[in-house]
Order: C-alpha cells, then sequence, then structure tokens
C-alpha cells in the first residue's frame, strides 16, 4: 500500500511542476485554444466521475463520485462560458447609421 501511495505522490508532483512550467510560456494569445482543451479534459473528468459513482461499491465512493460529477461540471460550464464571452470580444461590432 505504501509503495503505490509513494508512485501516485511522485507522480502527481512531477505533473505539478510539469503542469505550472507548461502554464507559465503559454502566451495570452493562445489563452483560448487551450483553454477549450482543459474544457475537454474536463470532460472526460465527468464521464470518469460518473462511472465512480454509479459503481455502487460503498456510501462514501458514491458521495465523492457525486462531488467530482458536480465539480468537474462546474469547471465545465464555466471555461465554455468564459471561452465564449472571450470570443465574443473579437466578433466585429455592427455599425448603426
Amino acid at each position: 500500500m505504501t509503495e503505490a501511495l509513494l508512485a501516485a505522490l511522485f507522480v502527481f508532483v512531477l505533473a505539478s511542476f510539469t503542469g505550472f512550467e507548461v502554464i507559465n510560456k503559454v502566451p495570452p494569445t493562445l489563452h483560448t485554444p487551450l483553454m477549450s482543451g482543459a474544457n475537454a479534459i474536463s470532460g472526460i473528468a465527468v464521464i470518469g466521475a460518473i462511472l465512480v459513482s454509479g459503481a455502487n461499491e460503498g456510501s462514501v465512493s458514491v458521495i465523492l463520485g457525486l462531488i467530482a460529477v458536480v465539480l468537474a461540471t462546474i469547471n465545465v460550464v464555466g471555461g465554455f462560458l468564459v471561452t465564449d464571452r472571450m470570443l465574443q470580444m473579437f466578433k466585429k461590432k455592427e455599425v448603426k447609421a
């Protein structure tokens, strides 16, 4: 159990450092396309959370799965709202004569 936990912790820390470095190197012009990619990844997280919460292996896993579904859904919806708002900024405004 401790070896698996240590390996998982190592992967988490490594992924955190890698993600931090990658995000810091992104120019602002690429933010919107990357936000759309992050929304797709969050959509995958929603599906995984639904699968975990539907396994019915215990009340704790169902509750944690439900919390994961709610948080991932908020992340997806919020990401799409932010992306849509940013894209609205680039649309040409109609000129009234």
